[in-house]
């Protein structure tokens, strides 16, 4: 018995969306408590040349939201990329949130054959069960462990189990 890719997507980006807003209450909480303004975490970097926190909510969103406008040869609603708030990312989330709750099984049947270009100057066309498998899932999941980290880097009580839901 094969996994239909509606559970290997809707459902995940479901629960990984979940816990980034799992973050974003406790890491706005951590702030308050030790009375530091919350940009500072938002505006948070692992490293130079990485996104700060507001970019991996960002990514992650995207991620989801292309991931199924590419299998459904659909069009994502745009956000603009400008949250500078924990208010901002949260209504990010519920966008992406409501975008996904628009998808139902039977609208993914059939997408495992669809011929999916990565997104990029690669060039590189993959089936649709390879391209959730090898690129979409990993990419949304680096941003949301991203987030995670940058979040512990700084403090914030978030753990495992946040993580995983």
């Amino acid at each position: 018995m094969s996994i239909s890719i509606y559970r290997l997507t809707v459902p995940m980006f479901q629960r990984g969306l979940g816990s980034l807003k799992t973050y974003l209450d406790k890491a706005e909480a951590y702030a308050k408590e030790k009375n530091f303004d919350p940009g500072i975490l938002i505006s948070t970097r692992l490293a130079p040349d990485m996104l700060p926190l507001s970019g991996q909510y960002q990514r992650a969103s995207d991620s989801a939201k292309f991931t199924l406008a590419r299998l459904t040869a659909t069009e994502a609603p745009k956000f603009e990329d400008n949250e500078k708030t924990f208010d901002e990312l949260r209504e990010r989330l519920e966008k992406t949130e409501a975008y996904l709750a628009g998808f139902s099984a039977e609208a993914l049947e059939g997408t495992e054959s669809r011929q999916i270009t990565l997104p990029g100057k690669s060039g590189i066309v993959l089936p649709g069960d390879e391209y959730v498998a090898t690129f979409a899932l990993p990419n949304f999941y680096f941003h949301v462990a991203t987030a995670h980290a940058i979040l512990r880097s700084q403090g914030a009580p978030i753990g495992k189990r946040d993580y995983l839901g």
